[in-house]
C-alpha cells in the first residue's frame, strides 16, 4: 500500500502537470522516475515515499524530464542549511556595515594627516586613563603600606593587632589588587588599540589609493 504524498509534494506535482499540459502536444501524462541508493532506476505512475526519499524526475509521456524534485532533507540537514544561511547573512551584514564605516571614514578624514591626528587623540585618551590608574594605584599602595606598618609596630611591641586593623588591611589588599588588574587591562587595551590603529591606517591608505584615477 503506497503512502499518501505530502501537501508540498502534491503542490509541486500539480504545478508540473499543469506546466506540461500547457506544452504543445502535451497530454498531461506524468510518470515518476528516481534512482535508489544502489543506483537502480525506478518508474511509477504515482508518487511514492521512496521517490520522495531519493528525489525524482517528472517524466512526460514522451519520456522527457519536465521537472526535477530534489530529495527531502533530513532534520539535521535542514538545521545545517539554516545555520549556513544565517552565517552567510551575518557575513553579508558585517561586510555592508564595514563598507558604510569606511565610506564615513573617508568623508570624515579627507587626508591622512587628519586621520592620524584622530587616531593619536584616541591613544592619548587611553594614556590619560592609564596615568590616572597608576596614580590611584600608588595612592592605594601607600595606604596599604601605612596599615601594614601600624600592624608591624603593634606586633613588635608585643601587642595584639586589632580585628578592625586586620580587616582594613585585607580590604586594602583587595583594593590594590583591583587597581593592578585594572592597570593591566588598560595597558593591554592600549596595545590592542595601537595595533588596530596601524591596521586602520593601512586600510585608509588602500582606500585613498583606490580613489586615485589610473595613471
Amino acid at each position: 500500500m503506497r503512502k499518501p504524498i505530502s501537501i508540498a509534494a502534491a503542490i509541486v506535482l500539480a504545478a508540473a502537470c499543469t506546466a506540461h499540459a500547457q506544452q504543445p502536444g502535451g497530454t498531461g501524462g506524468i510518470r515518476y522516475k528516481w534512482v535508489d541508493d544502489k543506483g537502480l532506476p525506478h518508474f511509477s505512475d504515482s508518487l511514492t515515499a521512496e521517490a520522495m526519499k531519493f528525489g525524482y524526475d517528472l517524466v512526460n509521456d514522451q519520456g522527457m524530464v519536465v521537472q526535477h524534485v530534489p530529495r527531502q532533507l533530513t532534520p539535521e540537514e535542514r538545521a545545517a542549511q539554516q545555520k549556513l544561511a544565517a552565517q552567510q547573512a551575518a557575513a553579508q551584514r558585517a561586510a555592508e556595515a564595514q563598507r558604510r564605516a569606511e565610506e564615513q571614514m573617508l568623508v570624515a578624514y579627507p587626508d591622512e594627516a587628519a586621520f592620524q591626528r584622530a587616531q593619536q587623540d584616541q591613544l592619548d585618551t587611553i594614556d590619560q586613563q592609564i596615568n590616572t590608574t597608576r596614580i590611584n594605584l600608588r595612592s592605594q599602595e601607600k595606604t596599604l603600606t601605612d596599615l601594614l606598618t601600624r600592624a608591624g609596630d603593634l606586633e613588635r611591641a608585643k601587642q595584639p593587632v586589632p580585628k578592625f586593623l586586620n580587616d582594613r588591611i585585607a580590604e586594602q589588599r583587595n583594593i590594590v589588587a583591583g587597581q593592578r588588574n585594572a592597570l593591566e587591562r588598560e595597558q593591554a587595551a592600549r596595545a590592542a588599540a595601537e595595533q588596530q590603529a596601524a591596521a586602520q591606517l593601512k586600510r585608509y591608505r588602500e582606500l585613498k589609493a583606490a580613489q586615485q584615477p589610473p595613471a
